[in-house]
């Protein structure tokens, strides 16, 4: 017997599509103005500003973060590797699944990309080959080759994100103490190769599924790492936020501070906070929708990684579904898949990512034709591909929500016993008390939800309007099957939403 959470309630549900719609009219009727450059640079606030400023152009505090996450990996490691075979009661499936997966995603609309600049993955593969904790290194294993151009690209990391959910879905690693810790192992083998054979942080610019995922979404994010002052970016000769200096090491994703507009290839390493020698790079608060909206240039890897992102947070909640064990049931019946049923499992991820992908470029195509416009196809789909990326996280969000909120009770006895030893399985009970045991409140979950499912299609509705402007300049009611997409995909996450979800363990 599974145990699973409640969906929303029916009230809730037509209060969002409802807002959805007025939303949506407002948008697209009412002219508006491209989102504002107002932001709050954290170095210019009072009594806590400088202090603050200080305190992250040293390594220190970086440093620190990174070996405590380093001891939390590898006691997932030798937790997953050494422990109980009880995914409920081992360190390695809790913290990994139900608490790291869910709260990363969160954290990202909060603090952008500062999760990659302390990665453990990354901080064990520059130890490792690098020979240095922090700073510029003058010795090492690595050959600094240039990553092959084939490879410069996220298609790398896009199919290394399928790959994951197929592990995690369709295996069942999530279940599986021991494969959860060869997975963590094998991604910093991954890095420490990348690492060993080309320059700077190829793994975390082309390969990692995480990293790439973080950056995508870090285009939603309240923070970015930008200059105080860009006349003195402007006039500055050096670039030691590019070049770096004696003791600190150039920018690892090859980004110039004054000219940096977006933050998905941003791993908020700090490099440039600590080499610029006017002190004039800082972290500053700003629109959510402004560099989505406005400020990202599209490029076709990028479209495609936006919309399998979509694709694939859209099929993490149909798998969650009580209805989707017996379709993959009967599906194995009928085409004779027996044991895990991967095949049919890998036929409904297929299916999930063709049906997606399908209705996007179709719904791009419509608007071309409908608009008159022969521009190329490829520039208008990575255009608006960038409607995917709210609709993703915001569903993605409100069910990471769901799942931080109802399943991180017991957290605390994991950590007096993170191996599992000399315990027994979680009663029904047990799971129902923790089931109850909410971080927060049963309503306050549900408003929140709300809130994201509405916010993210405001956004998507902001980016047709303004996207339009590049590529189909005063198209108007030509846009209705770019508007038709994005009221489809959301009213089918809340659909999802509204149905009980079934339990991680």
């Amino acid at each position: 017997m599974t145990m699973t959470h409640p969906g929303l309630p029916i009230t809730w549900a037509l209060g969002i599509v409802i807002t959805m719609l007025l939303t949506g009219l407002g948008v697209m009727l009412i002219h508006r103005e491209t989102p504002h450059n107002r932001v709050i640079r954290l170095a210019h606030l009072p009594l806590i500003g400088i202090p603050l400023q200080r305190l992250l152009q040293r390594p220190w505090l970086q440093l620190g973060l990174k070996i405590f996450l380093v001891a939390v990996f590898l006691l997932i490691i030798a937790a997953g590797l050494y422990g109980t075979p009880m995914a409920e009661r081992n360190f390695a499936t809790v913290m990994t699944w139900n608490i790291w997966w869910a709260a990363l995603i969160i954290s990202i609309f909060f603090l952008g990309t500062t999760w990659c600049g302390v990665c453990p993955w990354d901080t064990l593969a520059s130890w490792l080959v690098r020979h240095r904790l922090w700073g510029r290194s003058t010795s090492g294993l690595s050959l600094n080759l240039k990553t092959p151009k084939v490879l410069r690209n996220l298609w790398p990391a896009l199919l290394l994100l399928i790959i994951l959910t197929w592990l995690e879905l369709g295996v069942g690693i999530t279940t599986n103490p021991k494969a959860t810790a060869s997975l963590a192992l094998l991604i910093v083998v991954l890095a420490v190769i990348s690492a060993a054979l080309y320059e700077d942080k190829a793994f975390c610019r082309f390969f990692c599924p995480v990293g790439r995922t973080v950056g995508a979404y870090s285009q939603l994010s309240l923070i970015e790492l930008r200059p105080i002052e860009p006349d003195i970016c402007a006039r500055c000769n050096t670039l030691e936020c590019y070049r770096g200096n004696k003791k600190i090491a150039p920018c690892p994703m090859h980004l110039v501070m004054g000219r940096l507009t977006q933050n998905t290839y941003c791993t908020a390493c700090g490099n440039c906070l600590q080499s610029c020698p006017e002190q004039n790079i800082h972290w500053q608060i700003r629109s959510p929708s402004r560099e989505v909206i406005r400020d990202a240039r599209p490029r076709w890897d990028e479209a495609w990684f936006m919309l399998g992102l979509l694709a694939l947070t859209s099929f993490h909640g149909i798998t969650m579904l009580p209805a989707w064990e017996s379709l993959m049931t009967g599906l194995a019946q009928q085409i004779g898949d027996s044991g895990n049923r991967l095949i049919s499992f890998s036929l409904g991820l297929g299916l999930n990512l063709a049906v997606l992908a399908a209705l996007f470029a179709l719904a791009v195509k419509l608007t071309q034709w409908l608009s008159g416009n022969r521009q190329d196809f490829r520039q208008i789909f990575s255009a608006f591909s960038f409607v995917a990326l709210p609709l993703a996280f915001a569903y993605h969000l409100a069910h990471n929500l769901n799942h931080l909120v109802r399943e991180s009770s017991g957290l605390t006895t994991l950590m007096i016993n993170p191996l599992g030893n000399d315990t027994q399985p979680l009663s029904m009970m047990e799971k129902h008390m923790g089931h109850l045991q909410m971080l927060i409140s049963q309503d306050s979950l549900i408003f929140l939800q709300a809130l994201l499912m509405v916010f993210g299609f405001w956004i998507a509705m902001r980016i047709i309007r303004h996207r339009r402007n590049g590529v189909l300049p005063g198209a108007t009611w030509s846009l209705l099957p770019m508007v038709f997409f994005a009221v489809l995909i959301n009213l089918f996450h809340v659909w999802i939403l509204m149905q009980p979800m079934v339990m991680r363990l």
